[in-house]
């Protein structure tokens, strides 16, 4: 099954660190994988940071988000990327092929 991935970032979470102002110290995103037919899964997740050696501190109003995606994805890797990618992948599967719960009373035998 191919699948074409996005990512977005849906929070940060900034505060102040030493003598640096409004540093990223936490930062929700989600990564959506869609099929070839539409169907969709997604997976939220959320990644910690420290404060940076104030020479690579990015002032918040300079940030992007293909920056911020950036250090995310610097961190989603190997082992972490591949479970993402499964979860997503399950529940894909899940659209394509539901479970249905079949209450008592339309059992066969009911």
């Amino acid at each position: 099954m191919a699948i074409t991935y996005s990512w977005k970032i849906t929070s940060v979470k900034k505060g102040n660190v030493d003598a640096l102002q409004d540093v990223v110290l936490n930062v929700r995103w989600e990564k959506i994988g869609t099929d070839e037919q539409g169907n969709v899964g997604k997976f939220s997740g959320a990644t910690p940071f420290t404060a940076p050696h104030a020479s690579a501190f990015v002032p918040f109003n300079e940030l992007n988000e293909a920056l911020v995606l950036g250090w995310v994805q610097a961190v989603v890797v190997d082992s972490y990327e591949q479970h993402v990618n499964e979860q997503i992948e399950k529940q894909i599967d899940a659209i394509k092929n539901p479970v249905v719960e079949v209450a008592d009373k339309d059992l066969p035998w009911a």
